[in-house]
């Protein structure tokens, strides 16, 4: 009897055939995505009903009074000798805190004569003169030095200069929910800002608006720092040489078209565009 192996039969003792492996890759991609839903359901209802845990979270009805302290103390940081403006909140909306919520930021400046050549200066002067725990510092950026600092509640503060002798500080919360929405301090009654705001205006030869923009802010030994605003109307006003009168001879600033000056109190500050005028007068908070 030939030894050959018979061919076509299956061993009775071979291995078992291995199971399918289509419906395993079926039932883990069902898995998957019912995970991915779950985790997008828990995500949006940690949004919509968690207390904040993170800094993205704290509403900016939480952070607007420590943006106005803020504000407050870089006045009086900046003193009544530099003090130029005190500028009204902006609020910007449509950022996003995370990809499921809407948010808002909030940012208000204060700008400072810094003539060229003493940036650097008066930054270190401001820094030295905030609170000890918002571990302010001064150190070069791409258009100059700047000025760096922490209010507290994640409002951060920067100084930069511009190219006319200022240096603008801008306090800013960042993007947060908006919750209850910020809402300034009401304006008290005028002070000796809107005098010097009426006077520059007829000076200019604008009109002078019945109600003027009101700015406040707390000072940090109490009071308010107040500013009172205008447009001053459209079209081109007359020269900043119109204002020499008001400033006595001795402006703060006098770059055409930006022209500054103290009046008692009170300094004024013009910007003179070929479309609009805009005119600030500004009392800051004592040193």
């Amino acid at each position: 009897m030939s030894g050959a192996v018979q061919t076509g039969w299956a061993s009775s003792t071979g291995p078992a055939a291995p199971a399918p492996a289509r419906s395993w890759r079926r039932w883990l991609l069902a898995a998957t995505a019912a995970w991915a839903v779950l985790l997008a359901l828990l995500t949006w209802t940690s949004v919509r009903d968690d207390p904040p845990t993170v800094r993205e979270q704290r509403s900016l009805d939480q952070a607007g009074p420590v943006v106005d302290r803020a504000v407050g103390e870089l006045t009086r940081a900046a003193g009544a000798a530099n003090l130029l403006e005190l500028g009204p909140p902006r609020i910007a909306s449509g950022c996003r805190v995370t990809p499921l919520a809407d948010g808002a930021r909030l940012r208000r400046e204060v700008v400072v004569l810094a003539p060229t050549g003493t940036e650097q200066a008066v930054l270190a002067g401001i820094a030295e003169r905030l609170p000890a725990s918002w571990r302010a510092g001064v150190g070069p950026g791409l258009d100059g030095p700047e000025l760096h600092a922490d209010a507290g509640e994640f409002v951060a503060v920067a100084g930069r200069p511009t190219v006319d002798g200022r240096v603008r500080l801008i306090a800013d919360t960042g993007c947060r929910p908006v919750g209850s929405g910020y809402t300034p301090a009401p304006a008290t009654a005028a002070g000796p800002e809107v005098a010097a705001l009426a006077a520059a205006l007829r000076a200019l030869d604008r009109p002078s608006d019945a109600a003027p923009e009101l700015v406040t802010a707390p000072c940090p030994g109490g009071g308010l720092a107040r500013a009172a605003r205008s447009s001053g109307g459209s079209g081109p006003a007359a020269s900043v040489a119109a204002l020499a009168p008001l400033a006595g001879g001795a402006p703060l600033l006098d770059k055409p078209p930006v022209y500054a000056y103290r009046t008692g109190t009170v300094t004024v500050l013009a910007e003179l565009g070929p479309d609009a005028t805009r005119v600030a007068a500004t009392v800051g908070c004592p040193g």
